[in-house]
């Protein structure tokens, strides 16, 4: 295991917190995400299901996770089924995990093979009422692959028709969004990391370097830290790619005077984080690039102060607008009078500005939480204004991670140069 696991009472206190919200009788299931296929005999990484990770601490595959809270019988309220390993296993993959390490990451003491799965649910069934299941209901999430979970939920419906079926997802979002201390170390050491890797890059770029190459610095890095590499697709964007809001490629040749833009982060211990800095390929920001990228600086500024405990996302973004419009009229891209007069439901500044300025943070670098209810204490947030100017082939977004606090929020990236002096400054050692 790359990463240091957190400690088994986190997963404890997870399920414990799980079971307070659950119907009476109630039985939850949860089994481990597939290991998806490429081409031939391919397979890609094995990514864990986020919800079994944060209930049980377990990071292997053909995992699945049983809660009966209510059931007569204590050592049957929490099972854990792994795969059951042989030496052919052992030669070919490695070991696997074993019923005695299972139990010391999890804190669960009944800790059986897969192959007792169908015994298991029959005993419990017999008793259950409300049947938990697991999906994802993310608003931006795909639907085209048929996963573990979707498949299982078909074959429980059909062999146990009766039960209450309910809905697992919008209760673990819920714990989800608010993190526990020990979820946070994870989440900074993951933004430390990438810290190293930003501060790697500021002495490699300059002009003739390929986005390819910055891509591989940070991987080095990252991977040396201890992650398993990138949380997401980097985009490094260079010249007018910088104002490419999802640029992959990551193939063209950084050229003098142009700005690039790096939306990075590592992963550690499947937490994330979710970077963003934009510094001039030459090591310098002329006049126009600078005045646009302390105008970005200002909006991310304010913008931190007002993402706070009961305020409402949609009002915080539309408040954000407000700041930003202002920067845009003072950079001579708004007319001071055509913002006047503008559509309320379609700003101006959107021209310039067209997505978001923050998100949930955790498991999942765009985490489950819903954008409906107030922010609370506890939360993570990304905050990333940016401005892209086509026309002038300058794209400049800034981004750090917050930890929501009762009078003022932790940047987790506080360490990370965003300044315009100091990353020339380090540009240029």
């Amino acid at each position: 295991m790359r990463y240091n696991p957190l400690d088994q009472r986190v997963y404890i206190k997870n399920r414990s917190k799980l079971k307070q919200k659950l119907n009476p009788r109630s039985l939850v299931i949860i089994h481990s995400n597939d290991v998806m296929p490429t081409n031939a005999d391919g397979t890609m990484k094995f990514r864990q299901n986020n919800d079994l990770f944060y209930l049980s601490g377990i990071d292997q595959e053909e995992t699945i996770l049983v809660m009966c809270p209510d059931f007569p019988n204590e050592s049957m309220r929490e099972i854990l089924l792994v795969r059951e390993t042989n030496e052919h296993i052992a030669i070919w993959e490695g070991n696997k995990l074993t019923k005695k390490r299972a139990e010391e990451l999890s804190g669960i003491k009944n800790v059986q093979w897969t192959s007792n799965y169908e015994a298991t649910l029959a005993t419990l069934t017999a008793y259950a009422e409300h049947i938990y299941l697991s999906t994802n209901e993310h608003r931006g999430a795909s639907h085209e692959i048929v996963t573990k979970n979707a498949r299982e939920i078909e074959k429980i419906k059909k062999y146990y028709p009766l039960h209450e079926f309910c809905r697992l997802a919008p209760i673990v979002e819920t714990l989800r969004s608010v993190k526990e201390e020990e979820e946070v170390e994870q989440i900074q050491r993951a933004c430390d990391i990438t810290e190293k890797g930003f501060r790697r890059v500021l002495t490699f770029i300059g002009p003739g370097v390929m986005e390819y190459e910055i891509e591989a610095e940070y991987m080095h890095e990252f991977l040396r830290q201890g992650s398993r590499g990138f949380a997401y697709e980097p985009i490094i964007g260079s010249g007018y790619n910088s104002c490419v809001l999802h640029y992959l490629e990551n193939d063209q040749v950084c050229q003098s005077g142009d700005l690039i833009l790096m939306d990075v982060g590592a992963e550690y211990g499947n937490y994330n984080a979710d970077m963003t800095r934009t510094v001039p390929v030459s090591g310098k920001f002329n006049e126009r690039q600078k005045s646009v990228y302390n105008a970005v600086l200002r909006v991310k500024r304010e913008a931190v102060n007002m993402l706070r405990p009961s305020v409402a996302i949609q009002e915080y973004q539309k408040e954000v607008g407000k700041v930003m419009e202002s920067e845009l009229v003072g950079l001579g891209l708004l007319d001071r009078t055509d913002v006047k007069n503008q559509d309320p439901a379609n700003p101006l500044y959107r021209k310039y500005f067209m997505h978001g300025t923050s998100h949930h943070l955790g498991l999942d670098v765009h985490d489950v939480g819903s954008v409906y209810e107030p922010i609370q204490k506890g939360m993570v947030f990304t905050v990333e204004p940016g401005i892209y100017i086509r026309e002038e082939g300058i794209g400049i977004r800034l981004e750090n991670n917050y930890v929501i606090g009762e009078n003022r929020n932790l940047d987790l990236m506080a360490n990370i140069p965003i300044e315009v002096e100091e990353i020339e400054e380090i540009m240029n050692f």
